[in-house]
């Protein structure tokens, strides 16, 4: 995908549970992919994740591809597949996002919608700075930076 997602967005939920797409993104998310995109939990955080449809279809390809016998490949099938919904964008650039999937990641108002390559992550913005807060003061494991080391910023 050429246009990677990026970048922090505040946004508002309206009163019914609609999110807009930042304009920076509504014209290839409803040109280039037809406005089809899937949204699902994140496994690990209290966020949600939103893909559009073409990289869902392969990620959850490999999911289904796990071993059903083993405990975490079941529990990320459950997870991720089980809370997964197909959305479209309407015409005014917004996604309706259900109340299990809000109440989840404690969705009221305020939004952040961060970019992450080729999806987005949805956040409750206080549950963001929360956890900016607590990423910025941890330290990076000889593990962690090892792993990192190929990469140059």
């Amino acid at each position: 995908m050429d246009n990677l997602f990026k970048g922090i967005h505040n946004i508002n939920l309206d009163s019914k549970g609609r999110l807009g797409i930042p304009v920076t993104y509504r014209d290839h998310i409803t040109g280039l992919l037809k406005g089809s995109m899937v949204i699902t939990i994140d496994t690990e955080e209290k966020c949600l994740l939103l893909y559009p449809s073409g990289i869902w279809a392969k990620i959850q390809s490999k999911i289904n591809e796990l071993p059903s016998f083993n405990k975490n490949a079941r529990r990320i099938q459950r997870l991720l597949v089980g809370h997964a919904e197909d959305i479209d964008v309407d015409s005014s650039g917004r996604i309706l996002i259900s109340k299990p999937l809000r109440e989840y990641a404690s969705l009221v108002k305020k939004i952040i919608l961060i970019g992450q390559g080729d999806k987005f992550e949805i956040w409750d913005q206080n549950l963001w700075n929360q956890n900016v807060d607590k990423w910025r003061d941890e330290v990076t494991s000889n593990d962690d930076a090892e792993a990192l080391s190929d990469i140059s910023i």
